[in-house]
């Protein structure tokens, strides 16, 4: 294990208790295949406070670990080892069987995605795991402090996806439950009808409020005729402009803003709403150094490598890792 500990200062000489949540995204999909075992198991030596990934679910009711509704042409391989040459199929639409497959372990080189994340090793061989893996492999590795912060991929607009919220998340909690990661746990997302399940299902477990207000991706709509239907039937209008207030009546514990919607004010306010602020995805170091500097809780991002070296550099402590 190695020492990599600063003072913890929430400001340029004031010492704070408040330990900064550090999350792989996706595992560390800047360094690693994302969302595949041997990339959390890679970003878990890296030492991370949580493991940021997504889910889906088969058409036989696993629940799995992939951002993507659909096979993603982008890093998905067939059983002969080529590259899809479209998207697809769903994942709901494949039992476990078959989904089991693909090979998501290298970038098709000729991409976008592939450009974005230049140091990513390639893994042959890594199959879209279930969750039930992810939890093994933590239990297996006698790790009792990561978290995980589980995005539940459901899309208001494309209901045809995936299954609906209701049972997309009664089968998530069901999984995280008989794994007993109850209190280790966090399910976010940026559709809240499923965040509003949660809290009737599972009242106890802390949800995050994902938001996004950047152009056509934006998801709380501010200042439209109609509600946005990401937002579990609240109206972004009926807070005086607050997204922090919005956030707080959608009865998530967590804001998880685009980290380009936020700046100092913002986070005071929802901080002072009793709600930790957790910002995605921050990658370059001088965003994280930025976004550090405006008192956010935590932060999601592909290269957590370089956010522990930044938050060394800022008197922050940052979880031991396995050299």
């Amino acid at each position: 294990m190695d020492s990599e500990n600063g003072g913890l200062l929430d400001k340029p000489g004031q010492p704070s208790s408040r330990a900064f949540d550090l999350q792989g995204h996706r595992g560390a999909r800047g360094l690693w295949p994302e969302n595949t075992l041997t990339g959390f198991e890679r970003t878990l030596d890296l030492g991370v406070t949580t493991l940021e990934l997504d889910c889906a679910i088969t058409r036989d009711g696993v629940v799995v670990v992939s951002h993507d509704p659909a096979l993603n042409p982008d890093h998905t391989r067939d059983a002969q080892g080529q590259f899809l040459a479209t998207a697809g199929p769903t994942i709901h639409s494949l039992n476990y069987v078959q989904l089991a497959q693909y090979d998501v372990g290298r970038l098709r080189q000729d991409t976008d995605y592939a450009s974005w994340h230049p140091l990513q090793q390639a893994i042959d061989g890594e199959r879209i795991p279930r969750l039930v893996d992810v939890f093994a492999l933590v239990e297996r590795r006698n790790d009792r402090a990561v978290r995980f912060n589980i995005e539940t991929k459901v899309f208001p607009l494309k209901p045809e996806l995936t299954l609906a919220p209701e049972p997309f998340a009664q089968a998530l909690l069901e999984v995280v439950h008989r794994a007993g990661m109850d209190l280790r746990t966090t399910i976010q997302s940026f559709d809240w009808r499923t965040l509003r399940v949660v809290h009737r299902q599972a009242p106890a477990m802390a949800t995050v409020a994902l938001t996004d207000e950047q152009g056509e991706d934006d998801t709380v709509q501010l200042g439209r005729s109609v509600p946005s239907p990401w937002l579990g039937g609240l109206n972004a209008n009926d807070f005086g402009g607050s997204i922090p207030r919005l956030v707080k009546a959608s009865g998530a514990s967590v804001w998880s803003p685009n980290y380009l919607d936020i700046d100092a004010r913002r986070v005071a306010e929802a901080q002072q709403l009793q709600l930790t602020v957790i910002p995605w995805t921050v990658n370059e170091p001088a965003d994280m150094a930025r976004i550090i500097a405006l008192g956010v809780d935590g932060m999601i991002s592909d290269r957590p490598d370089l956010l522990r070296t930044v938050l060394v550099e800022n008197g922050r402590a940052v979880p031991s890792r396995i050299v």
